[in-house]
């Protein structure tokens, strides 16, 4: 196995730390590899599309969903870190509304799982960020929404320096009470 599944809050949503060959000249890791991710989740996903990101310090992207095409994805930082929030929006699950975080580095390689059903956003905590993901299943603008990423119903714990830089899209970002979820 090159890596080791970790749990967090949310049973769906799964931290992954790969296996790190490292010796004086640097280091080698697979990021990701279909057999392996299929072997240690018991999920079988097709990724169409990979982003990346970079972001300064206290930038807060998210909460991000598609109420149709759904997207999972696999999510990581190449240099920097940041603080990584997966919340559940599938109305009969028994953790709708909970979120689970994880800290993703360059330095830890950690990667996280966020499946379709839920919304995503990261906050940036060092000087900046460098955020790579892979999605399965394309971007469509006209089915993203946001989700009010300091809404006190959901009451995530942001580690914010003041007030977070957001894009226009989050600032308008709904309240879960108002939000479109998924059924």
């Amino acid at each position: 196995m090159n890596f080791t599944v970790i749990p967090t809050a949310l049973p769906e949503v799964l931290i992954l730390e790969p296996k790190v060959f490292g010796d004086d000249r640097g280091f080698f890791f697979e990021s990701f590899n279909a057999k392996a991710f299929e072997a240690a989740t018991g999920l079988k996903r097709d990724f169409v599309q990979d982003n990346h990101s970079r972001s300064a310090r206290n930038v807060l992207r998210g909460l991000h969903y598609q109420i149709q095409h759904p997207q999972g994805k696999l999510v990581r930082v190449v240099s920097g870190e940041v603080f990584d929030v997966a919340v559940d929006l599938r109305k009969g699950s028994p953790t709708f509304g909970k979120w689970a975080s994880a800290t993703l580095s360059a330095e830890n390689k950690r990667q996280l799982w966020v499946p379709e059903g839920f919304a995503h956003g990261f906050l940036v905590t060092s000087e900046s960020a460098e955020f790579l993901y892979k999605t399965t299943d394309y971007w469509y603008p006209e089915h993203e929404r946001s989700l009010a990423w300091n809404d006190p119903e959901i009451g995530i714990d942001w580690p914010t320096e003041g007030q977070p830089m957001l894009a226009a899209k989050d600032v308008a970002g709904k309240h879960l009470a108002a939000a479109d979820v998924f059924e």
